[in-house]
């Protein structure tokens, strides 16, 4: 089974703001809007890094899991791990294994041609874990939450091409590996003593939590294709953290080659 990372989404206060810092630090703009998310209780907006997505999801009305979940963690921050399989079948797998670990479907939605499953966060031990597929099968191009193929219009690889690495943090990270992998299906590799799990595009990588917030989606690698640009825009936004790291919407960007 093959397991496509297709999209990140993270959680703000502040949508506007958010979305400025990551257009002028990035270089990327928006792509498309979702006004489905409204009957969450949301707004949101998508951006292309390469064929893969960052979304920012923004409460809008008192109550709502987002707005919780801010408080949570004590402001802006990762949320979700999306991702595409090929068919069905695969979807069900993850089904089946995530119901042998306790993981309950905290949504699901089936479309016809399309079939999103989201895992419950809480039971995930770190992020929303959700599994899409769709008649189209295309896991570099047509892509049902950013309006199908609309966004290949809005793509711009002047800065970054790519979402190479989710890293997911807890106080127990061999324990939050093997969990992820039971769910999954897929195997933890060890990496010079730092545990992955290899999708088939991207990494999972399983860290200590050492920044105060708690277990949680932390950090994401991009692919840096002109890393001066991006460094001399953080520091005009106050985000550059080190020659290889910026802080956008309470997530730490790791520039990798």
């Amino acid at each position: 089974m093959e397991i496509y990372l297709r999209q990140i989404c993270l959680v703000a206060k502040d949508i506007k703001a958010v979305t400025s810092d990551l257009e002028s630090v990035f270089g990327t703009p928006v792509g498309h809007v979702d006004p489905g998310v409204g009957k969450f209780g949301l707004e949101n907006i998508l951006m292309a890094f390469g064929t893969q997505f960052i979304e920012v999801v923004s409460p809008i009305q008192d109550g709502t899991a987002v707005e919780r979940y801010l408080d949570r963690r004590g402001g802006d921050g990762g949320y979700m791990v999306i991702t595409q399989v090929r068919d069905k079948a695969e979807q069900e797998t993850v089904r089946e294994n995530a119901s042998k670990n306790d993981v309950r479907v905290a949504y699901d939605s089936d479309r016809g041609n399309w079939h999103l499953m989201q895992l419950h966060p809480r039971d995930m031990r770190a992020a929303f874990f959700e599994v899409e597929w769709d008649d189209v099968g295309d896991v570099e191009g047509h892509w049902n939450p950013a309006g199908g193929t609309d966004w290949q219009n809005s793509v711009n690889a002047d800065r970054v091409s790519g979402i190479t690495a989710v890293e997911l943090q807890s106080a127990d990270p061999v324990a939050l590996a093997a969990h992820w992998s039971a769910v999954s299906g897929l195997p933890v590799q060890d990496r010079d003593g730092v545990l992955h799990i290899a999708l088939a595009n991207a990494d999972l990588r399983f860290v200590e939590a050492t920044d105060g917030r708690g277990p949680g989606l932390g950090a994401v690698d991009v692919r840096a294709v002109n890393p001066k640009k991006i460094l001399a825009a953080a520091d005009q936004r106050g985000a550059r953290v080190s020659d290889t790291q910026v802080l956008v919407c309470g997530t730490r960007f790791n520039l990798v080659d």
